[in-house]
């Protein structure tokens, strides 16, 4: 037991420290360190459950294939990203879960008071779609955001409207309805002050989070 604890920690120790070289803002090269983590300290644990001896060579096998399968993952949101971010109108950030996320103002999707999609804000919608349904091992959520303009109420219900149109129009453009959820948090989640109008206009959002299915 001693032994398969020391190759635990050793595996562990030693897949974090390549954790720390790589650089942190290539999802690629940091799935890879973490799926190395991940894959060493399964592997040994499986190993050793088949004999005292076979730890330490799980714990290696674990973690080369878990590198390979976080590099891949890393390197398709990386790709992912960059393509979101040639879309005009929205603006792509990372997460400190690793999801990205798609911020579109409200008046570029939404006539005042309105869940219904204006016809100019289809194009933007339709080229999200593409990247979308071009990578395709990922869940995608869907959240409505208002200012404090009006009742809570209100603006609860206007914001799972709002999420809902756009889930829907992503579905309607070939995204399939299993990755895909949508959920309003009306004024409950500002990200700038209600007290001016440029603050309101911020917090009127839609926000379309994309996280790889096995980060």
């Amino acid at each position: 037991m001693k032994r398969f604890i020391a190759v635990l920690l050793a595996a562990f120790m030693s897949t974090a420290a390549f954790a720390q070289t790589v650089d942190p803002h290539s999802k690629a090269k940091k799935g890879a360190a973490i799926g190395a983590v991940a894959g060493a300290i399964a592997g040994a644990i499986i190993h050793n459950n088949r004999g005292s001896g076979n730890a330490k060579r799980g714990a290696v096998i674990g973690g080369v294939v878990g590198a390979a399968t976080g590099a891949i993952v890393g390197a398709m949101m990386d790709k992912q990203e960059r393509e979101l971010r040639q879309i005009e109108g929205v603006d792509v950030t990372r997460t400190s879960d690793d999801e990205l996320r798609v911020t579109v103002n409200n008046e570029i999707l939404f006539d005042f008071d309105s869940a219904s999609l204006r016809s100019s804000s289809r194009d933007e919608l339709r080229e999200m779609a593409d990247v979308f349904n071009k990578y395709r091992d990922t869940t995608i959520n869907v959240q409505g955001h208002t200012d404090s303009t009006g009742s809570a109420a209100y603006n609860q219900r206007l914001s799972e409207r709002r999420s809902s149109s756009v889930a829907s129009y992503l579905e309607n453009l070939g995204v399939r309805s299993s990755r895909v959820d949508a959920y309003g948090y009306g004024e409950s989640k500002p990200k700038a002050s209600n007290s001016t109008a440029s603050g309101r206009q911020r917090n009127r959002r839609v926000e379309i989070y994309v996280r790889a299915n096995n980060a």
